[in-house]
């Protein structure tokens, strides 16, 4: 199928699998099935769908034994690997396979890995399932079958249909990548046909004829059997494209899948935020309002944007019509390449910063949006050098000496770096979500700030006005 742009209510009127039926189906497949399900997450976003759930910030062997030995039956570790090199990721990977196999085999407790991506296809793929896969049959010696690659997730505008992934952007849905999000200058890729990415992301090692695909048709048929039958079919880490206009469509594969499952078959995923809220059985809850995210302060709050993608610049376009309301402060990336210029520029934005939140205004800090970089500069050091501003618009947060009413940092690696770097979260427990696809941490007792709700929002997420609803709400 040709890949061109398409008028957004397509998906709903391929919307077409019995909701109703396909709950009641993966509910009775769950009856007796008790893997616990390990949710790596390459940046903070992942919680996007999910309530009531751990977030752990480092994978010590005793974080990874906290999170078998809690009752529910999925928990997250942050990685965020996405701000990582291929050198850092790759040992981080290893380690946390090896760690989990052991924990899981001294408490006798069988499990399932999740590698929670990006739902718009950025990040070390197929780098990190296949060293989770590698550590696995090496620690474990169970050899993955198939790797389940899902990146629906409607929250976000994210939809998969003949196995092409989409993006809504207005009114449209563009094949990812004909998108911004595929000239990242990191992770790069050129294919909206998922078949075709996993041939170009694996170099060729898996062709895109012999992808397992399940379509919409076999969804929408409550085609169980089937589906089964190819995932049984599945083996040496076999690609499976799944697509997905609805929840319902991802609960007919997930019945499919832990029958599979529950038939010896070993899977890893690599998946949205929309494949853990269904294998974790996570119930729709209303948004979070004021009531639920307003501390007792009388502070002002504080915005940190460190995301450079689009989405973000136009949401902060909008959101500087509160310019009165809010403050704005602009922080001057370029500096980055002056001598000691990051550390004077972190000086000056905190002691602006401080005095506006304690006289009750809410502060909003954004990153210059044009970095001046080098021509010459290889990805790597670009990645280098974004990691340095990263740091440097974290340390912000964690040099405040006063308690803002909330904090809400816009991009992946920005609110990662924020919530464990600047407030040294080590275990948070996700709230829900402000808006679609926006979560919430409650940050635990050993945080700087504890107790406080910490909004975390993705670069790629929410319409233009996203992030001034949210902001107008809680001043």
């Amino acid at each position: 199928m040709e890949c061109k742009v398409i008028p957004f209510q397509t998906a709903a009127e391929r919307d077409k699998t019995d909701a109703d039926k396909a709950e009641a189906l993966l509910s009775k497949a769950m009856e007796g099935f008790h893997k616990k399900l390990v949710v790596l997450d390459d940046d903070p976003t992942g919680v996007q769908t999910v309530h009531d759930v751990s977030v752990y910030t480092d994978w010590e062997e005793e974080s990874i034994r906290k999170g078998f030995e809690e009752k529910e039956n999925m928990f997250f570790i942050l990685t965020n690997s996405r701000s990582f090199s291929v050198e850092e990721t790759t040992r981080v990977h290893l380690d946390i396979a090896a760690r989990v196999a052991k924990v899981a085999r001294e408490l006798g407790q069988d499990f399932m890995i999740i590698s929670r991506g990006d739902s718009t296809l950025r990040g070390h793929y197929p780098l990190e399932t296949q060293l989770l896969a590698d550590g696995l049959t090496k620690n474990e010696g169970a050899v993955v079958d198939g790797e389940i690659i899902c990146p629906f997730f409607p929250e976000g505008g994210r939809y998969t249909m003949d196995n092409i992934h989409y993006v809504k952007e207005q009114d449209n849905l563009v094949p990812a990548g004909m998108t911004e999000f595929a000239k990242d200058k990191t992770f790069g890729y050129k294919s909206s046909d998922l078949t075709e990415y996993v041939e170009e992301k694996t170099a060729g090692k898996y062709k895109k004829e012999d992808c397992i695909t399940i379509s919409l048709e076999e969804l929408n048929a409550l085609d169980i059997q089937g589906i089964k039958a190819k995932l049984i079919s599945a083996k040496d880490m076999a690609k499976i494209i799944v697509n997905a206009v609805s929840y319902a469509d991802l609960k007919v594969f997930c019945t499919a899948l832990v029958l599979a499952m529950k038939e010896g078959k070993h899977y890893m995923a690599r998946t949205a935020a929309a494949f853990t809220k269904v294998m974790g059985r996570i119930l729709d809850q209303p948004l979070l309002g004021k009531a639920q995210l307003e501390g007792a302060t009388k502070n002002g709050g504080i915005v940190l944007i460190g995301s450079h993608v689009k989405k973000t610049t136009d949401q902060l376009n909008c959101l500087k019509e509160l310019d009165g309301q809010v403050d704005f402060m602009e922080f001057q990336v370029n500096t980055v390449f002056e001598e000691n210029g990051l550390e004077k520029e972190v000086e000056r934005t905190v002691k602006a910063a401080e005095e506006k939140i304690l006289s009750g205004r809410t502060v909003v800090i954004y990153t210059s949006r044009q970095l001046l970089a080098p021509e010459n500069m290889t990805p790597e050091e670009k990645l280098q050098i974004s990691v340095k501003i990263s740091n440097a618009v974290t340390s912000i947060i964690g040099k405040l000496q006063v308690k803002p009413k909330f904090i809400i940092a816009k991009g992946g690696i920005t609110s990662s770096d924020v919530g464990t770097k600047a407030l040294h979260v080590k275990k948070a427990r996700v709230m829900g979500q402000v808006k679609k696809g926006i979560p919430v941490w409650m940050t635990g007792e050993e945080s700087k700030f504890p107790g406080m709700p910490y909004i975390i929002f993705p670069g790629n997420v929410g319409e233009v006005s996203t992030l001034k609803e949210i902001v107008e709400e809680l001043i």
